[in-house]
């Protein structure tokens, strides 16, 4: 299994998201959806239009069980809103152009994440990298409040948390180079 890394720069996230907008606005959401959510992609296209119409969104995560209730972000919720109108209650947010009434599959939403980030630069992704890189830009903007982060994203310690959003990455790196024999 190969390992996928989080979008490192505001810059970077939102040149793949203007990419995105110019594609199609229903992968651009589902983008935003990602990093401004955390959830894993297999909780993300279960969303139907009626789950969104709250201003908050509440989920059982298929792989932890857990139950999830959080405020929608407001510029989320802003774009959901303006996604949705005039759409059907029970109609998957994510719908695929195939079938009736079905979301797009796993494997569709990373190929839509890869083919965005690598046509603006950033390689080594996954679906798995709109949730790394909300914890990274949460941890960022938390005053890095590791404890905060590893709760929300449902991880057991602090350590795992690091690890994933690619600090603990960063910080061995920067002790590699440093050391010296000569």
């Amino acid at each position: 299994m190969n390992i996928v890394e989080p979008i490192r720069t505001k810059e970077k996230v939102e040149e793949i998201y203007k990419f995105l907008v110019e594609k199609n606005k229903r992968d651009a959401l589902l983008f935003l959806f990602g990093i401004y959510t955390g959830l894993r992609i297999s909780d993300i296209l279960k969303f139907r239009v009626k789950d969104c119409y709250k201003k908050y969104y509440n989920i059982r995560e298929m792989k932890t069980g857990k139950q999830k209730v959080y405020d929608w972000n407001p510029f989320l919720k802003r774009e959901i809103d303006k996604y949705i109108e005039g759409k059907e209650p029970d109609e998957y947010v994510f719908k695929s152009r195939k079938g009736r009434n079905q979301p797009i599959t796993r494997y569709r939403a990373y190929k839509i994440i890869k083919t965005a980030c690598n046509a603006c630069g950033v390689y080594n992704v996954g679906t798995h990298t709109l949730r790394k890189t909300f914890g990274l830009f949460l941890y960022e903007q938390s005053e890095k409040n590791i404890g905060m982060i590893m709760d929300i994203l449902n991880h057991s310690s602090e350590n795992i948390t690091l690890r994933y959003i690619g600090i603990q990455q960063e910080k061995n790196n920067s002790v590699m180079k440093k050391m010296r024999y000569f």
